[in-house]
């Protein structure tokens, strides 16, 4: 698994960001505790810091107890370093909670995933070959849709992806019904269920059927029943609150140029990225939540089946999607379960074994380099 560059999926799911920035020397990853191991892991975070990710914070549990890490810095000004405690955006990570939800209410009786969108979301999804009728519930989970992905229209990544429009637009409130409306301006990508394609619209849609469902909103779901049940303490879903809570890092970006010089970009609207990728959260309540996925705590066996059931994503054999979850067959036969998410100036992923038992997030906060997998690949294999 790998984090794509920024929130948009500029860059293909699953393919990590090509061009490192300028080599530096990495200091050793600091943290953990005596004979703690995790050697391949330490090595694969001090190797990110040397091809130019400004730092790293992670941490494992397993029935041996947690274990964290850091390497590089938090702060290019100050030259402070990164923290295992580190408040970070988590980008499409965000997805898994939202799916949650939705699978818990199916659970309940108060939808299907068989549902059309247009069942909750009447005459929303529509325009320009776009049809709600004849889209599922579950195809939005699994991308399978064929809805366009806003973040892919070009006056969209002109405001938000580049430097000059980032910094004139970072503060703007979008809705989901806004963002949605840029999607239909376009033709889908395929016919409903006969591909697969990366699109945040599919959750900002999944979110929007939440609150149809519920009557509150996907954020207000989400704490009642995830966060505030596993007490995910540095957990949040910001809405359109601008600064990251602390303890936290800076979080830099490059934007369209990975040869340039490195902007903060840590302020931020994240309405811009709604329920496909607002979310704020740390490694510790990361490796909580997905043990406590995989381990049957939050859904009944038969809505933890239906999100682990994947198509082949991305046109890797080692990657399937299922519903907001990612499986990915790691070079030693090892599968673990997951997401990565990316937004400007972070890139995160959280992964976990099938028993729940032995998890790992991480957090880059520079969007330009790095590579996640070596780093679940160290730990895992």
């Amino acid at each position: 698994m790998r984090v794509r560059t920024t929130l948009v999926g500029v860059t293909a799911l699953l393919v990590s960001a090509a061009v490192a920035g300028p080599a530096v020397a990495a200091p050793p990853a600091t943290g953990g505790h005596l004979g703690d191991g995790h050697p391949a892991t330490r090595r694969a975070i001090e190797a990110a810091v040397r091809a130019g990710v400004p730092g790293v914070t992670a941490t494992e549990k397993d029935a041996h107890g947690t274990w964290s890490a850091t390497a590089g810095v938090g702060d290019l000004h100050t030259g402070a370093p990164r923290s295992t405690a580190d408040r970070y955006r988590v980008g499409s990570i965000t997805k898994t909670f939202v799916s949650t939800v939705l699978l818990q209410l199916e659970a309940e009786g108060r939808l299907s995933l068989d549902d059309t969108v247009d069942h909750w979301l009447p005459g929303v999804v529509r325009g320009h070959g776009h049809d709600g009728r004849r889209i599922t519930v579950r195809q939005v989970l699994n991308h399978t849709s064929g809805i366009y992905g806003y973040t892919a229209d070009d006056g969209f990544a002109r405001d938000y992806f580049t430097k000059d429009g980032f910094f004139a637009h970072r503060y703007d409130t979008l809705t989901p019904l806004g963002l949605v409306a840029i999607a239909m301006k376009h033709e889908p990508d395929f016919a409903p269920g006969t591909s697969w394609k990366y699109s945040n619209t599919n959750y900002v849609v999944a979110g929007m059927v939440i609150e149809k469902v519920t009557g509150h909103s996907y954020a207000t779901e989400i704490t009642r029943r995830i966060i505030d049940p596993l007490h995910l303490t540095a957990t949040s879903l910001p809405g359109t609150r601008v600064t990251v809570p602390r303890p936290s890092s800076r979080a830099y970006s490059k934007f369209t140029d990975p040869a340039g010089p490195a902007y903060d970009a840590t302020n931020l609207n994240p309405s811009i990225a709604s329920s496909a990728g607002e979310m704020i959260s740390d490694s510790a309540d990361l490796d909580r939540f997905y043990g406590a996925l995989l381990r049957g705590e939050l859904l009944p066996p038969k809505q933890l089946k239906e999100m682990k059931t994947t198509v082949k994503a991305g046109g890797s054999p080692d990657t399937g999607y299922g519903l907001g979850l990612i499986d990915t067959t790691l070079t030693c036969g090892v599968h673990v379960w997951g997401h990565d998410g990316g937004i400007h100036g972070s890139q995160s992923a959280a992964v976990v074994t099938a028993d729940g038992r032995h998890a790992l997030a991480l957090n880059f906060n520079g969007d330009w380099s790095g590579d996640a997998l070596a780093v679940i690949e160290g730990e895992f294999c």
